[in-house]
């Protein structure tokens, strides 16, 4: 007897209660209960060594009880704690732990209840416990509860796991280890600790305020007053804040719709209208910031070198000169200051602020306390007047230089005044919560500026004029002559709003703080701008959406700051401050942040018209119309500053869209654009489903039995000639057996990648679990939806048909038997050397050679394992090459000629099904060693190697390479590539034997309105009624042709095609059906009882039967010999498969009689509803 005792939860009286008592198993209840008085510690002691000093219950219920047994218990009874749950399996997750501590929930017994436990223990255990259960809830459960970490975008954690559906679904497989991370625990928070955040005040509304509040404050605002007056002066300024509150409530929208992460306009633009419109907006957005901080310094220094001059010093030449060397150094010292950290950045800014503000407030103290001597009168600073703000309240439109202003002109000059809300969102990955902070932050700079805006206009319209000469004389006499520019020499005033940029500091109390505001507006707008471009620029090259720019995307220190940005700011910054032409460049500017508000306003209407699930902003304050609305307006107001300006603005967006959108960048951000493409599609073919079918509309949508497109290409090239740009093609492929969903996805996403290297537009359907025949049904039901589902089935022939399992051929038959049930219209490829190329050609993404050709590997996994389970290693060696390949019309020649004897590349027995089916069970079976991993890394890496030139994609040297990589021989290329190269001369045989709708005379026509097709000849061949009436029915032929509008190069009708066939093709005949012949009393039953348990023989009455039917189709087989031999597609209407009538080999026969030995052989049989009208 072991020395172990385990503890157990106890019942007590109230339910869903448990309490901790030791229980001895080898004494009775009264020696029990007699044990858990004198040794069981109180419940309250357990309890506590259960819990941590927070009285949160240890991580995976696990302590230390040595300690506590020592002190309870005598050495001979003491016993290991051991753990029982309902599982009798011990959950992975606890395997790599020590020894731990577990309990077994159990019911005590009655006597139990007279335990020594008080009431007050009871009630704590019941209290607290329950208060703590759902911690260790998950050790019961394999199922996650909803946690924040589960939905998290980071793959590299694994705390708070939720198992796949295979692991809750299937009770063979294993969750994996969940206690490296404690739970509840914010995976991210540890990223921020050291980290640089700004709240909204910080990070936003001095940021915005400090970059709305410009130059054009201090030097532009009195001009816009004496040109556009008081009133048109307030409705400018409302208009210029319409625009921007509406785009603040729409970048508002988008910010709270999810987190945001660094980037700010660029960020939400890609997030909402997809790569291509937000990585053309980032890098003009980056550029527009770079120019404006040139641009910022430079009025920083005409502002410094104007006060120079009024001091009469200078540096050099008091000119261009001394702007660059001014220019150069503050630029230089603002990347200092902002390559040394962003905490002394806002310091920086928060002095600015205060500069800023003190600057205003001297204006406004300046206004209330008046003119302060005669000579600021005589310019024009009379102090609040009546008459003159009467008289300011209208507009004064005047002509400077050869502009003649408007209310639209000035409008232009003053847009730019409002722009800069984008300051604090630039800088989103800096801010401690960006969905709280960039809407307050920023609809508050908007109302605080206009505001001020709005109140300077009313102190300037009330306290200055318009003109004033500037004689002191005029004011000193006490007349208002200084008013009357005609009294001066020229006849014009050199003061007042309309003439003088310095109002502004003539109204202030003390002047020079209106120069140090003005350097504070120019500086913090060049400092927000310095840091908002490289911010910007970095989101874009992690993005990796241009070529040759992610090696800016390297952040350092602690907050990711993106140096390598900055320098390169700096250094154009300085190009344009050295050479630029900043007065021609600044409407560019304004309309490049035109344009990004447009796109903000855009993302949110097309957000809300889109109307995606996941759109669900937590800011209300938005109208979608209001957005469209926004939208217009800058647009308008682009045109309205410069219309040459803003023709290349859009331009520049654009070409950059069109590279973006040519590259094809393999980024998925569940843009509006992609849910807007879903409702599209959706309304069109619920439309669709309205529309009656009309004989001049018929398109053939095409289902064709491939298997996986990259094993048969000719066969899906044929199919797609017939439906490229015209109608649907479905590729189906059957899987014998059941496959694991990750199997599922892997085949359909090699699908998706060989049509996207093939500029294939087409779907492929997966059906599993069934066999060729069930399968095939299955996908003529149930592909396509509405009216967009396959009316045409395409199989490949199958050339094996002598030598497969009876079972097999007889399923091909029914698969025949079945799309004519269902009305579809059957077709049959044959080409001379095989449709399949499972084994002749290779994987892009492999180093794989022939040697590694032969493997013997398990067919499927079985029910009970995990796919988890197949290692990549694994994956490479096991499955080499797709289970479909297993080879129906392998190209035998062709092969041989790459791989010759003696290298290991070995073929399979061809058949017709095997390559449509997945072999279920644990069958083994040799394939051939095509690399054919289950990685889907592998898979998913594939779109960026498509990112190539128009040429590659039409070279079938790279779009065909054999096992290894190695190239293919010529000959072998030119049959893949026969229904895609261009062919000259061409000729197709239609021999349009009965009237099936006309589709067999339609097909061939479609071929020949290809591109590589195009200069081929149709030469029809039809059967003839009547010997005599030949001449006359070759005439209606030609006048049918002729109404269907079908151009024809010759027309021959058969004439005696009843006429008795050679006895060469007799014999050819029989040889090919000899070992499906049986006798009418073989093996002593009759033929119709053979034919029931085996279809697929042929009995001497069906021989008979169709015996004119078969001479018919002899016959036929000497004609085309004789006619078609030399052509390079021939198309012929299919033999009608009686039911009942004809057999499977039978029927196989014909074909074989009809094709073999002629070039590319296409059977076509309509299903009796016409195709073609000759009615307009």
């Amino acid at each position: 007897m072991s020395d172990t005792t385990s503890f157990e939860m106890a019942s007590v009286d109230r339910p869903n209660r448990f309490q901790v008592n030791p229980v001895n198993h080898h004494k009775n209840n009264n020696d029990n209960n007699e044990d858990r008085k004198s040794h069981a510690p109180p419940a309250d002691e357990v309890y506590r060594r259960l819990t941590n000093i927070d009285g949160e219950l240890l991580e995976d219920d696990t302590f230390d009880a040595t300690q506590l047994l020592n002190k309870q218990q005598p050495r001979q009874q003491r016993q290991s704690i051991k753990s029982s749950f309902r599982d009798k399996d011990k959950p992975s997750r606890f395997k790599d732990l020590q020894t731990t501590t577990r309990f077994q929930v159990e019911p005590q017994n009655e006597e139990s209840d007279g335990s020594n436990d008080s009431q007050e223990e009871r009630e704590l255990l019941d209290n607290e416990y329950d208060t703590k259960y759902g911690k260790s809830f998950r050790h019961f459960t394999r199922e996650a509860l909803p946690r924040l970490d589960n939905y998290r975008n980071m793959m590299s954690i694994q705390a708070a796991y939720r198992p796949t559906l295979d692991e809750l679904h299937n009770a063979t497989l294993v969750g994996k280890n969940t206690h490296s991370l404690q739970r509840n625990r914010d995976p991210e928070a540890d990223n921020t600790n050291g980290l640089l955040k700004f709240g909204w005040i910080k990070g936003v509304l001095i940021r915005c305020l400090l970059n709305i509040w410009g130059v054009m404050l201090f030097l532009r605002l009195s001009w816009v007053v004496g040109q556009a007056g008081i009133i048109e002066g307030f409705v400018l300024i409302l208009t210029t804040t319409a625009v921007t509150t509406i785009t603040a409530l729409s970048m508002s929208a988008i910010s709270t719709n999810g987190v945001i992460k660094g980037g700010g306009t660029y960020y939400m633009i890609s997030r909402s209208l997809g790569p291509e419109f937000g990585g053309s907006i980032g890098l003009i957005f980056s550029l527009a910031n770079v120019v404006a901080c040139a641009m910022y310094v430079v009025g920083f220094c005409e502002s410094l070198q104007a006060m120079m001059q009024s001091l009469d010093v200078s540096i050099v030449d008091g000119g261009v000169t001394d702007v660059r060397i001014v220019g150069s150094t503050t630029i230089l010292l603002l990347l200092i200051i902002v390559v040394v950290g962003m905490e002394w950045e806002a310091k920086a800014q928060i002095g600015l602020l205060i500069i800023l503000l003190a600057a205003i407030a001297d204006f406004i103290i300046g206004s209330l306390i008046g003119p302060k001597n005669e000579g600021e009168r005589a310019k024009g600073f009379i102090g609040y007047n009546a008459t003159l703000f009467h008289k300011n309240l209208f507009p004064d439109y005047r002509t400077e230089g050869y502009v003649s202003h408007d209310f639209f002109s000035v409008f232009a000059i003053f847009f730019p005044a409002a722009t800069g809300i984008l300051a604090g969102a630039n800088i989103s990955g800096d801010l401690k919560d960006p969905q709280k902070s960039i809407p307050k932050g920023t609809i508050l700079a908007i109302v605080i500026t206009t505001a001020t805006y709005m109140l300077m206009v009313l102190i300037c319209g009330g306290t200055v004029a318009r003109d004033a000469t500037g004689y002191v004389v005029d004011a000193l006499n006490g007349s208002f002559a200084f008013l009357n520019c005609s009294s001066t020499s020229t006849g014009t005033c050199l003061y007042g709003l309309q003439n003088s940029f310095q109002v502004i500091e003539l109204v202030s109390a003390f002047g020079p703080l209106i120069y140090a505001g003005c350097f504070a507006a120019t500086l913090s707008s060049a400092l927000a701008s310095l840091v908002s471009a490289p911010k910007v620029f970095q989101a874009l090259c992690k993005d990796e959406l241009y070529p040759k720019i992610v090696w800016f995307a390297k952040g350092y220190g602690k907050n990711n700051e993106p140096v390598r940005g900055y320098v390169l700011t700096f250094l154009i910054a300085m190009i344009f401050i050295l050479v630029g032409d900043l007065n021609s460049i600044a409407p560019l500017i304004s309309n490049f942040f035109l344009a990004a508000y447009m796109l903000i306003n855009f993302s949110t209407f097309h957000a809300s018209l889109a109307k995606p699930v996941g759109w669900r902003p937590t800011f209300k304050y938005y109208n979608m119309w209001l957005s469209l609305l926004g939208s217009i307006l800058c647009v308008a107001v682009m045109f309205l500053i410069s219309w040459a300006t803003a023709l290349i603005t859009f331009c520049a967006v654009l070409a950059l869209y069109l590279i973006v959108a040519y590259r094809k960048p393999d980024v998925n951000w569940g843009s509006t654009t992609q849910a807007q493409t879903y409702k599209n599609a959706l309304m069109s073919v619920q439309q669709l489903n309205n529309v009656e079918d009309h004989v001049k509309n018929y398109r053939p949508q095409i289902l064709v039995l491939s298997g996986l497109p990259n094993t048969r290409p000719v066969l899906v090239d044929f199919a797609y000639m017939l439906t490229k740009n015209l109608s649907l093609l479905v590729c189906g492929h059957v899987l014998r057996g059941s496959g694991s969903q990750k199997y599922r996805n892997y085949l359909k996403e090699r699908a998706s990648n060989w049509f996207q290297k093939h500029r294939v537009k087409g779907f492929y359907a997966l059906i599993d679990g069934e066999d060729f025949e069930a399968g095939s049904r299955a996908l003529m039901q149930a592909t396509g939806i509405g009216k967009l589902k396959p009316n045409i089935i395409l199989m490949g022939y199958k050339t094996d048909w002598q030598t497969c399992d009876r079972k097999e051929l007889v399923q091909y038959f029914n698969v025949m038997h079945k799309a004519l049930d269902m009305y579809l219209s059957v077709a049959i490829l044959r080409v001379p050397k095989g449709l399949d190329c499972s084994q002749l050609l290779g994987s892009p993404d492999s180093n794989w050679t022939t040697a590694n050709c032969s493997l013997e590997v398990p067919r499927t996994l079985q029910p009970n394992e995990s796919s988890n389970d197949l290692q990549a290693s694994e994956a490479r060696h096991a499955l080499s090459g797709s289970v479909d390949s297993l080879s129906r019309n392998v190209s035998q020649d062709a092969a041989n000629k790459l791989a010759p004897a003696g290298n290991g590349l070995k073929f399979v027995k061809t058949s017709s099904t095997s390559d449509l089916s997945f072999i279920a069970g644990s069958q083994v079976k040799e394939v051939s060693g095509l690399p054919d991993p289950l990685d889907a890394k592998t898979t998913n890496e594939l779109p960026n190697t498509l990112r190539k030139s128009k040429a590659k994609h039409d070279d079938p040297v790279s779009l065909y390479r054999g096992p290894g990589g190695v190239e293919l021989p010529k000959d072998v290329l030119a049959d893949l590539t026969q229904f895609t190269r261009k062919r000259s001369h061409a000729v197709i045989d239609v021999w349009w034997l009965y009237d099936d709708g006309g589709l067999t005379l339609l097909l061939p026509y479609i071929i020949s309105t290809r591109r590589t097709w195009q200069s081929c000849k149709l030469r029809v061949y039809a059967l003839a009624n009547k010997n005599s009436e030949l001449e006359f029915e070759q005439r209606s032929m030609a006048s049918l042709l002729s109404k269907f509008r079908i151009d024809y190069s010759d027309l021959t009708l058969i004439p005696d095609i009843t006429k008795k066939p050679q006895e060469t093709s007799t014999q050819f005949f029989n040889e090919l059906i000899k070992d499906f012949v049986v006798g009418d009393k073989e093996n002593g039953h009759s033929s119709k009882a053979t034919l029931n348990e085996d279809e697929a023989l042929i009995s001497d009455d069906d021989l008979l039967a169709v015996v004119d039917k078969t001479n018919r189709y002899l016959r036929l087989r000497e004609y085309l010999r004789e006619q078609s031999t030399k052509s390079d597609l021939v198309v012929m209407t299919l033999p009608m498969p009686r039911k009942n009538i004809v057999s499977a080999p039978l029927y196989m026969a014909w074909l074989e009689s009809l094709s073999r030995d002629m070039p590319p052989f296409l059977f076509v049989r309509g299903n009796q509803t016409s195709v073609l009208t000759f009615y307009s």
